[in-house]
């Protein structure tokens, strides 16, 4: 028996854990299929997890956005903006898989095995993207959204009541203040595929860099930045 058959049989203890029952067991176990397996056991599975992490990126979105707009009706856009990308963002979606306690089940390379693969941190979260789009595929949004809700309700409520702080604004007050201008921010790598970038940014202070970050989008990598910046600067 191949990986991806023992996957599929060990579909019910999975789905368990998920607290939900999917129709196509086969959709299921493509969440767990990385790339390097697929390029590995070409005649054992005809795609991986990347379609399905493209798509439930997109839906993670909108069932965020759908119950920030719902439950906070004063709030404005950009305060709304800010708070569903830390929630959606690609370190609270870690957050989410490990949560879960599935990681043991992603099915990956040789390489990627012996390079400790399913504890990195864009594999976690592109599995638990691409698991939100399997069970939209499977059930619909109102399954995608009860699902996520079910498990990651009490973490949303959390980053409700402390809303993250903005490190970009707090670092163009200190360099305002200190130099008079404010800080340059500058995409120094992207990484990964198209529909999931990863870009390491830098930010500058009257052409020092004072600190850098990374994030599946400029605008969560730079507010990364600003954090580090910060933490410097205070230190």
């Amino acid at each position: 028996m191949n990986p991806f058959e023992a996957l599929i049989l060990k579909c019910p203890e999975i789905e368990k854990q998920l607290g939900y029952e999917f129709k196509n067991k086969k959709l299921l176990a493509l969440a767990f299929v990385h790339r390097s397996f697929f390029n590995e056991k070409k005649e054992i599975v005809k795609e991986h997890n990347e379609r399905l992490e493209f798509l439930g990126d997109s839906v993670l979105g909108l069932i965020i956005s759908d119950y920030l707009y719902g439950i906070l009706p004063d709030c404005p856009e950009g305060d709304l903006s800010h708070l569903r990308s830390h929630i959606v963002e690609a370190s609270s979606c870690v957050h989410y898989a490990t949560k879960l306690g599935l990681a043991d089940h992603i099915l990956l390379g040789k390489g990627e095995k012996m390079n400790d693969g399913r504890g990195r941190d864009t594999i976690l979260a592109d599995f638990f993207e691409a698991l939100i789009g399997a069970i939209y595929l499977d059930g619909g949004l109102e399954s995608a959204a009860k699902f996520f809700f079910f498990h990651f309700l009490e973490d949303i409520e959390v980053a409700i009541k402390g809303p993250p702080r903005n490190h970009k604004a707090e670092l163009q007050d200190y360099s305002q203040k200190k130099h008079q201008k404010p800080p340059e921010y500058r995409v120094s790598k992207e990484s990964g595929p198209d529909h999931s970038k990863m870009f390491h940014i830098v930010v500058l202070i009257d052409g020092n860099e004072v600190g850098e970050g990374t994030g599946s989008s400029k605008k969560v990598a730079e507010q990364n930045a600003a954090e580090d910046a910060l933490k410097k600067l205070r230190n």
